[in-house]
């Protein structure tokens, strides 16, 4: 997928601060948190839209609190865009209640407002949130690339196999963070 500003916008997918600061010391999570800095500086760079889609959770309403406890609840400091990755006064913040950042939100408008066909996404937990955000991207005509790099998976599945499902079941073109930037600077059209 070719990533051009104003067809494509980053989706930084429950990239929370309580998801990636304040944890003991663990090189998978610094890298990924590394990774996601790094791509959502260079969309910001290059002039792609950057959308937090993160958990806003209404405790003793959200049944998503019965089956992972509670997280990401709507107003916390921890379900804020996580401080490593800078918000900017140009970044859009969209909450959510349930896995996918379509779902009852006005995602889907914000896009089509934007003229984005594209989407890249980033984000954690890759088998949940992640892959519920991209099925609906996929339904609804969206063209989607992934940053393995900038993915995470830590409470079901395996990262592996999340990659393998957005490749074969939403046709979402998976590259590395490497790969990435040599999209971002021109290098591979497609």
């Amino acid at each position: 997928m070719l990533v051009e500003p104003g067809k494509t916008a980053l989706l930084v997918v429950d990239v929370l601060e309580a998801t990636v600061e304040g944890r003991e010391a663990d090189p998978a999570l610094d890298a990924f948190s590394s990774a996601c800095t790094e791509v959502v500086g260079a969309c910001r760079a290059c002039g792609i839209p950057v959308i937090f889609l993160d958990d806003a959770h209404v405790p003793g309403l959200d049944r998503e609190l019965e089956l992972w406890g509670e997280h990401g609840i709507a107003g916390s400091a921890g379900a804020r865009p996580a401080a490593c990755l800078g918000p900017c006064d140009r970044d859009l913040v969209i909450e959510k209640r349930r896995y996918s950042g379509f779902f009852q939100t006005d995602l889907d408008l914000t896009l089509r407002e934007l003229g984005c066909d594209r989407v890249v996404a980033i984000g954690f937990d890759s088998n949940i949130c992640v892959l519920h955000t991209l099925a609906d991207a996929y339904f609804l005509g969206y063209d989607s690339l992934v940053v393995a790099d900038a993915c995470r998976s830590t409470l079901v599945g395996s990262e592996a196999g999340a990659l393998e499902y957005f490749r074969r079941c939403y046709g979402s073109d998976v590259v590395s963070l490497d790969e990435f930037r040599e999209r971002l600077a021109g290098d591979i059209p497609a």
